[in-house]
């Protein structure tokens, strides 16, 4: 479970590089004034600064359920291979959505992705409720 916990983690520091150097570069280049990211608002800004910064924001709402369930897979050691599958299934959808948010941002793609990772997340906690108990 450690792997996909890392690549998740390296997927969101990927995601943030992005978002800290659109950001950067809206600035220099005069298009977003240094004062709208005190309180993300005031201005237009765009269309990459705000896909790149929500993308961000992503990795921190369903990945949390995630690490959590991984987590307690290894503090109880529960060793599952279906998990463990699931775990690199549940990375390689967030990766899609990030992708697809951070590119051509189809939002129903985009929301396949989710969906799906959010189904894994289940299955992952329904696995470890049944392997725990």
């Amino acid at each position: 479970m450690i792997l996909p916990m890392f690549a998740m983690i390296i997927l969101t520091l990927a995601v943030a590089t992005i978002a800290a150097t659109v950001r950067f570069k809206s600035v220099t280049s005069g298009a977003v004034k240094i004062s709208y990211y005190r309180s993300m608002q005031g201005q237009d800004v765009p269309d990459m600064v705000t896909k790149s910064t929500r993308c961000f924001n992503n990795l921190f709402e369903i990945p949390v359920l995630f690490y959590i369930v991984c987590i307690l897979f290894v503090l109880l050691h529960i060793a599952s291979t279906l998990a463990f599958i699931l775990a690199w299934f549940f990375v390689a959808l967030r990766v899609c959505q990030a992708t697809i948010h951070l590119t051509y941002n189809n939002v129903l793609h985009r929301m396949v992705c989710f969906g799906g990772g959010f189904l894994v997340v289940i299955a992952m906690w329904v696995l470890l409720l049944a392997e725990a108990a």
